[in-house]
């Protein structure tokens, strides 16, 4: 009988069933219980609320509250002061290498790791907000760019502008037939703020005042790096430069149209990737097109090359000798 009522009874050494309470707040009242009533609420046993009756076996006599609290408390307290002791111990060990961590990580001379847009974002504005001499932002294109990003990227960019901050935005070649970013770069245009264009970037990148970078680390964009090491944000600046030489002003006009032999700039570039041996959707990828229009500006260079297959393309664009060609 008793194995069958502590079965309906699991309690934790902590808890006191509603049946327990009243049997115990009897027994205080009339000074003792009979063990086979007690028999119906087992956590009285199990927190020690209860002890037999020296002079009747069948009886059992309440422990008074204060002591049995006393008891079930004296473990807990005596654990808490072992824990405290330890801490004082760990914080006297590392108590002398703080002030060398604090020199060696400080704000500005770290990498923090940014994980979510809400956080990227949040810290893109505050350094935007930072910034008084120039912003570097390199942006790959994508099917990502709507009208939510044109007003984020306006209402962050405007201060920049008018509090005279010079910024230089590289996209690439396929950023010139997108409407949308068209129609943001022309609320832009300003003396200090440039555009150019390039038929590859490497990744997104944003620099405030060379003091300041930001990387994705994900393709998601949904993790970014916080760069304020001096070192590194001088070689992304380098980066930017070199790829920054290298490509056409957004007023220049659009590059594809030049097609010197027959084969136009865009085409050049998917020629090389194609020779590199990338798939349709890396070369779109890197190019910052569809792989549908990729894989149209395949046919149009294969048509041209007069291959019937992927691998004479191949073959043919090797032959031909368009990949020597200056741009």
């Amino acid at each position: 009988m008793a194995n069958q009522t502590k079965a309906e009874h699991p309690h934790a050494v902590t808890e006191l069933c509603e049946a327990g309470g009243r049997l115990y707040a009897n027994a205080l009242r009339v000074g003792r219980v009979a063990r086979e009533e007690a028999e119906a609420a087992p956590c009285l046993m199990e927190l020690a609320l209860l002890h037999p009756d020296p002079d009747d076996k069948n009886w059992l006599r309440p422990v008074p509250p204060a002591l049995a609290l006393a008891q079930r408390l004296h473990p807990i307290e005596r654990d808490i002061a072992e824990r405290r002791r330890l801490s004082i111990r760990l914080a006297d060990a590392f108590e002398p290498f703080m002030a060398l961590g604090t020199q060696a990580v400080t704000s500005e001379n770290s990498i923090a790791v940014l994980e979510g847009s809400e956080r990227i974002n949040a810290a893109l504005n505050l350094a935007a907000t930072q910034c008084r001499t120039e912003m570097l932002t390199i942006q790959p294109s994508d099917d990502r760019f709507s009208e939510r990003s044109i007003i984020q990227g306006l209402e962050r960019d405007k201060p920049l502008i008018e509090r005279g901050v010079r910024i230089r935005t590289l996209y690439q070649h396929t950023a010139r037939y997108s409407p949308e970013k068209r129609a943001y770069v022309e609320q832009l245009s300003a003396g200090r703020v440039e555009y150019r264009t390039i038929d590859e970037v490497v990744e997104r990148l944003i620099v405030c005042d060379e003091s300041v970078a930001f990387i994705p680390t994900r393709d998601d964009q949904q993790v970014a790096l916080e760069i304020r090491q001096p070192g590194l944000v001088r070689y992304l600046i380098k980066v930017f430069e070199f790829m920054w030489s290298r490509a056409v002003p957004l007023s220049a006009g659009a590059p594809y149209e030049t097609a010197p032999g027959g084969i136009t700039d865009i085409q050049h570039s998917i020629a090389k990737l194609l020779v590199e041996g990338h798939v349709d959707e890396a070369i779109a990828r890197r190019l910052g097109m569809n792989v549908r229009t990729c894989r149209a500006h395949i046919a149009k260079l294969a048509a041209t090359l007069g291959s019937g297959s992927r691998a004479q393309l191949g073959y043919l664009i090797a032959q031909s000798g368009i990949l020597h060609q200056e741009e």
